[in-house]
């Protein structure tokens, strides 16, 4: 299959990147699979709906390679790129902000607040911590280095330009990044500290959103140390030191311990469905608190501390 040509540089529109899918290839005097463009995404995208796409093909929100607008009955293109625009009709405002604790010509460095996801996806666009930055700092080519949960808080490093995301994720993979968090749960007396958690977290067999941890004898590949670090009542506040990065780690790691984070809806049991209307007051009591490196660009020793705090639930 030969590749489609090299994409233009899309604008970004009301601080939103365009999304990009590939049209397949046709053999050399085979029809077409689909008529039109209309008909591929309808098929291909199916979730979106062949009526809300149209709409946005008559609004100018799909463009081709040269970021030119396509109408609604644009004939299929085998070998190329389509670039969309996406939409969250009556999109939840998270009522909550970011604050910017540092910025150079390579890095920002956010404090995320709960409830507010990193990146677009879902129900989730505008009211978004990337998007807003973009907007905000007015750098449309900022991008993540790494994520953490929407219901968690604290610090996320972003990349400013493009061609140095590279030097800063290989500190991500190379696991020469030191990141520490803090989470609120039960107190207890039956573990020993500091403890070391190791286990094997594997996708949840019923939920697609939540995660598991496999079989005792399975190959660990997640590995967290927990401290306490102050009691209040039947609550303790604790350290945790992830060594992996495993989705949901931290959260899966203190419940097979007995010691699910205050205000976790998703662990030990669902509580709160991806798809329902969020509860503001009740936010998960874990926070990124911690992030320290060696700057792969200028060499310099790097240490930041996230300037948000967790709220201790009622001693009740």
């Amino acid at each position: 299959m030969s590749r489609p040509p090299r994409q233009t540089q899309m604008p970004t529109r009301h601080g939103v990147t365009a999304s990009c899918v590939a049209l397949p290839t046709v053999s050399p005097g085979a029809p077409p699979p689909w008529a039109s463009v209309l008909d591929f995404l309808d098929v291909r995208l199916p979730k979106v709906g062949r009526a809300v796409w149209s709409e946005r093909l008559k609004n100018g929100d799909v463009l081709d390679e040269e970021a030119r607008a396509l109408a609604p009955d644009a004939p299929y293109r085998g070998g190329t790129r389509l670039f969309y625009y996406r939409d969250v009709p009556d999109e939840v405002v998270v009522p909550f902000e970011a604050s910017v604790i540092y910025q150079d010509a390579h890095l920002v460095v956010a404090d995320k607040p709960h409830f507010l996801p990193v990146t677009p996806g879902g129900h989730y666009l505008q009211q978004t911590l990337l998007v807003r930055l973009q907007r905000k700092l007015g750098l449309p080519q900022l991008a993540p280095l790494h994520r953490i949960d929407r219901e968690t808080a604290g610090l996320v490093l972003f990349a400013v330009n493009p061609h140095e995301r590279g030097a800063y994720h290989a500190l991500f993979s190379g696991r020469t990044l030191h990141k520490t968090y803090e989470a609120i749960a039960s107190a207890t007396e039956a573990l020993s500290w500091p403890h070391t958690r190791h286990s094997r977290i594997v996708e949840h067999p019923t939920d697609f959103y939540r995660m598991c941890e496999a079989t005792e004898d399975a190959v660990p590949n997640s590995e967290t140390h927990v401290e306490p670090l102050e009691q209040r009542g039947p609550w303790a506040r604790y350290r945790l030191t992830p060594v992996t990065g495993k989705r949901h780690q931290l959260r899966v790691h203190m419940n097979a311990l007995g010691l699910p984070i205050v205000g976790d809806q998703l662990y030990p049991n669902v509580l709160h469905g991806p798809d329902e209307a969020e509860d503001f007051s009740e936010p998960l009591r874990l926070l990124a608190k911690s992030l320290s490196f060696t700057d792969p660009l200028t060499g310099e020793a790097r240490q930041f501390e996230s300037g948000l705090g967790l709220r201790w639930p009622s001693p009740a």
